[in-house]
């Protein structure tokens, strides 16, 4: 979402200059453009000029300190500027032993029953046990659709009946959790393609009846600064107090959820990273600062191998890297989410990889269907594997003998590239580092 944004913003930076000393010129030709960049972006047109302003202020004729330059002073300013405006300290919802009841509200189409079942996912992997209320008296769909996401994540879920009342769904979630005790109640509400009287009604109503802990507004980040308007009404009729940002995988220009703290005063909770059962994080404005600006975000990479529960390979020498150890290493990095996501997390990435470089995951899956047709013997000697050997490896896998002899030219690359590596870390010359490639190996099906 970030991407077109990061990287206006990260080359206005660069251009700032050597000087030991910002310059009010400097600054101010620098602060236009990046204006310019978050109205571009979709920023709302107040935060943009807020931002601006603010950094302005603080940066010229600011001494450059210790072994900075000026361009790294005005991006460390401006990342701090950025951290406050999407809500300075990370925030999560309140969550008492018991009694805890969570209001989703949210037009139709923002992914407000997706994201209640991701957080059902969430919560429960975390050690609470989570109660589904599908209150949608209007749409069965909607019913249907919390339904088969309670059943994938394997939680409990209460449906209400076509035109329920808030005071017998309140009677018969009490009666659930007599039986059942649940410290976590998420409340699926009704949406609509645009805002009206009779939709902020029946919330109403149903709030007052099941008295939420927290409600919490789903906004669809690819509606731009609709989604704005739409957070100030609903917050002006059921007091939200916090947000969750959708489809941050997506391609919008990212300004709405660079607008939704600074306008509507609310935090953002949490942000849909993608369209799996776990694809939704707790929101760190640091971490989000810290990619659009290209610094990436370790601590999200140790999280996320964390979570896929990666065990730690058997050290081995470099030379003694082979195609079973390649077969190991990517399937657990998969564990970790899509590799395109991935390496723009690390830290300067963005920057290094060529324009327009996009991961093929395909590819991944290719790789691993070559190596797991070879036996074992192959994969720990890929040495013996002659023209008869690749042509079963081949036919066995879907693919050509030009892919087997692809892979393991690119599987001796990448030996060559650990040996060096080791000898780097070792203490000993080991030459210039290899550039990445700007067309990675294809496989063919």
């Amino acid at each position: 979402m970030f991407e077109s944004l990061g990287n206006k913003l990260q080359d206005i930076l660069d251009r700032v200059g050597k000087e030991r000393q910002l310059t009010e010129s400097q600054v101010k030709a620098a602060m236009r453009e990046v204006r310019m960049a978050l109205l571009e972006a979709d920023v709302n047109f107040g935060v943009a000029k807020d931002f601006v302003a603010r950094v302005t202020e603080k940066a010229v004729g600011q001494q450059v300190e210790g072994s900075l330059n000026a361009g790294q002073t005005v991006v460390k300013l401006v990342h701090d500027e950025l951290i406050e405006t999407l809500g300075g300290k990370s925030a999560q919802p309140e969550l008492k032993t018991e009694g805890n009841v969570w209001f989703m509200v949210g037009l139709q189409g923002a992914g407000k029953t997706t994201s209640t079942g991701k957080l059902a996912s969430l919560y429960k992997s975390k050690g609470r046990r989570v109660l589904l209320v599908a209150a949608d008296t209007q749409r069965p769909a909607a019913r249907d659709q919390l339904e088969v996401l309670a059943r994938q994540v394997g939680v409990p879920i209460l449906k209400v009946a076509d035109g329920e009342s808030p005071a017998e769904t309140k009677r018969r979630v009490d009666e659930h959790l007599k039986t059942d005790f649940r410290d976590l109640v998420i409340v699926d509400t009704a949406g609509r393609l645009q805002i009206d009287e009779a939709l902020m009604g029946q919330l109403a109503d149903l709030q007052t009846a099941m008295k939420p802990t927290e409600s919490l507004l789903v906004v669809d980040a690819m509606t731009g600064q609709e989604a704005l308007n739409v957070a100030q009404t609903f917050d002006q009729r059921v007091n939200v107090t916090g947000l969750v940002i959708t489809k941050m995988d997506g391609d919008a220009r990212g300004g709405a959820a660079l607008s939704a703290r600074s306008v509507t005063g609310k935090p953002i909770y949490f942000a849909g990273t993608s369209e799996k059962i776990s694809g939704l994080e707790p929101f760190y404005p640091d971490r989000v600062a810290g990619r659009i600006l290209g610094m990436g975000d370790v601590l999200g990479l140790i999280e996320r191998a964390q979570q896929a529960d990666l065990k730690a390979m058997e050290v081995k020498k470099p030379g003694d890297f082979d195609l079973e150890d390649l077969l190991t290493q990517l399937r657990q990095i998969r564990k970790m989410g899509p590799l395109g996501d991935l390496m723009k997390l690390i830290p300067g990435m963005s920057r290094a990889l060529p324009e327009g470089f996009n991961v093929d995951e395909k590819q991944i899956q290719r790789i691993d269907a070559m190596i797991s047709s070879m036996t074992l013997k192959e994969r720990r000697n890929p040495k013996i594997i002659d023209g008869r050997r690749r042509k079963r490896i081949a036919e066995g896998s879907g693919h050509t003998v030009q892919d087997i002899n692809r892979l393991l030219k690119m599987h001796e690359q990448m030996k060559d590239m650990m040996k060096m590596l080791g000898r780097m870390q070792g203490g000993k010359p080991g030459g210039k580092m290899p550039r990445l490639p700007n067309t990675p190996p294809t496989f063919k099906r």
